[in-house]
């Protein structure tokens, strides 16, 4: 499916954080790129089509999908701690608007449906949000079985980099670090995670519509288990406060301190990149890029030495 420059791929959710770096990777491998969001995007490039719209407004949902010969689904509440909140608002945008796209996806003969989910999946935390994207994940596969919609579901873990929102735990500890001058993080000493750069996880995104990756579950996560505690190190290290750690042992309700992976009813593939960003140089451009957002914020300009 990939390299056909004259299929229609809509992005859902394209205007957000993963969804506009996927939508730029599907546009350089050929393909004509349609967003689908609430909001404008504000990353949208020349010859990409921008529809503004919900999951829950069938008509404009319909018009998007319309004619498309693979569909992204991004659009999602997907901030675990929004979600332990706001249960009734998860499940309408989560489940009933996932429904929605599959439902238009079959009217008009989609070749691909592509879900994002999460390595909460299958785990026992994630609160709501996990329970969301597990419902998810079965209507789309049951929607494969039962009217032959071919899927792949997408399982990120731990994403970084440009374009991140408040939701993105990593981006909020660097910013965090830069207004107080300390590191500081709440949760466990003892959690790990596999963090991936969002341009990692796009490529491999727009790699899973090969024949290989029809009808499967992807594991997309970092290349291997990094403690927080190592990482906070390395970002006190990078910004020259190798003595300003501080960790608050804190139990977050929701949040896995090893492991997301409880039990597996449904194997995911891991994806491994061939080629990936270095964490160290993935730190880097957060950092640069916390530094912009804050001078432009204070009406400086930016010190070019310091970047």
């Amino acid at each position: 499916m990939t390299g056909n420059k004259k299929g229609i791929v809509t992005v859902i959710g394209g205007s957000g954080f993963i969804g506009s770096h996927v939508a730029d990777h599907l546009s350089a491998a050929g393909f004509q790129v349609r967003i689908y969001d609430w909001v404008d995007s504000p990353w949208k490039q020349p010859g990409q089509e921008m529809i503004i719209g919900d999951l829950l407004d069938l008509d404009r949902l319909d018009q998007a999908i319309s004619g498309s010969q693979a569909v992204y689904n991004f659009a999602a509440l997907a901030d675990l701690n929004q979600a332990l909140d706001k249960p009734i608002e998860t499940v309408k945008i989560n489940v009933l608007g996932n429904v929605h796209a599959l439902e238009a996806c079959k009217k008009h003969n989609v070749k691909r449906y592509v879900y994002a989910s999460t390595v909460y999946v299958y785990s026992r935390e994630g609160g709501f949000y996990r329970c969301s994207k597990q419902a998810g994940e079965h209507y789309v596969e049951e929607y494969q079985r039962v009217f032959n919609l071919d899927y792949t579901i997408l399982r990120y873990g731990s994403l970084y980099g440009p374009r991140a929102d408040d939701g993105n735990g990593l981006l909020r500890i660097v910013r965090r670090a830069m207004e107080t001058g300390k590191v500081s993080y709440e949760g466990s000493s003892d959690s790990l995670r596999e963090y991936i750069h969002v341009e990692d996880a796009a490529k491999a995104s727009v790699v899973a519509l090969g024949n290989d990756f029809r009808n499967q579950s992807v594991v997309l996560t970092g290349q291997e288990p990094m403690r927080v505690s190592d990482l906070l190190k390395m970002l006190a290290e990078i910004l020259g406060i190798p003595d300003k750690v501080e960790f608050i042992e804190k139990e977050l309700i929701g949040h896995y301190v090893r492991t997301p992976y409880a039990y597996q009813p449904r194997l995911g593939r891991k994806y491994v990149p061939p080629l990936h960003v270095d964490l160290g140089q993935g730190l880097l451009q957060l950092i640069d890029e916390v530094r912009i957002e804050q001078s432009n914020s204070q009406g400086n300009p930016i010190d070019n030495e310091d970047s």
